[in-house]
């Protein structure tokens, strides 16, 4: 049996906690369909204390230089709550990673083509925030590292499984997915609310969560993060929320 599908693209709606977040037609699929071989760009990239004690960090430790832009983290939305998908629960929390072997497994059943091409960029190494999506509390409960580059999604091929591709082709696969592993959880939860008042606090002062793009494209399950947008949620663990 195959293990939970971490893909929340289809059927499932913008987290509890954003309730400004536009409800586009499900994860905007006639546009996506046409944009299958393109090669997508992300858009580039508080309390009002932590961000300025982020910006006093980042510049004692860089001489005042701003860091060159660019996308070498990424966020990886997973549900822990149970949900049905064609009679297949898709739950899939942080614990559940955990108690696989070596506490790694393949993130599999991504159907959108932005995320499935976020999902092509990955380099192994990086790592990633672990988000808990479409539940009471979103937010950020670890995080993890990619451990093997995209393959073939092999449940695109699996009749049985919800998120089965008819058209779809071994010899030329629509989908991918990479294999992930637990690196540690985050010094305390960090949640969807407090990551917005930063980024709409960032909107007004320039600061490095200005155009994250859990705000610009809420429902990608896959989202890549600069280091500045990395770097600065990594650095409220040390807050008190």
């Amino acid at each position: 049996m195959p293990w939970p599908s971490r893909k929340r693209e289809k059927g499932a709606g913008a987290d509890k906690k954003e309730p400004d977040a536009k409800v586009a037609k499900t994860e905007e699929e006639t546009r996506d369909k046409k944009e299958e071989e393109k090669s997508t760009k992300p858009p580039a990239g508080s309390s009002k204390s932590g961000w300025k004690n982020w910006k006093k960090t980042k510049e004692s430790d860089s001489g005042g230089e701003e860091s060159k832009i660019t996308y070498c983290h990424w966020l990886l939305k997973s549900e822990p709550e149970s949900r049905l998908e064609k009679g297949v629960d898709v739950k899939f929390s942080i614990e559940d990673l955990k108690a696989q072997p070596n506490q790694t497994t393949f993130w599999d059943g991504v159907r959108n083509y932005q995320a499935r091409n976020f999902l092509r960029a990955m380099k192994l190494g990086q790592q990633a925030f672990f988000y808990h999506s479409n539940c009471k509390e979103p937010g950020i409960v670890a995080i993890v590292k990619i451990v093997k580059e995209a393959y073939p999604d092999h449940t695109q091929f699996d009749q049985k499984d919800p998120h089965y591709d008819s058209t779809s082709r071994k010899e030329n696969p629509k989908w991918s997915m990479v294999d992930v592993q637990f690196v540690r959880m985050t010094k305390r939860f960090i949640p969807l609310s407090e990551i917005k008042a930063h980024h709409l606090a960032h909107k007004e002062d320039g600061g490095p969560l200005k155009n994250m793009m859990l705000f610009v494209r809420q429902r990608l399950s896959i989202q890549p993060l600069t280091q500045e947008e990395f770097d600065f949620i990594l650095s409220l663990e040390e807050e008190k929320p």
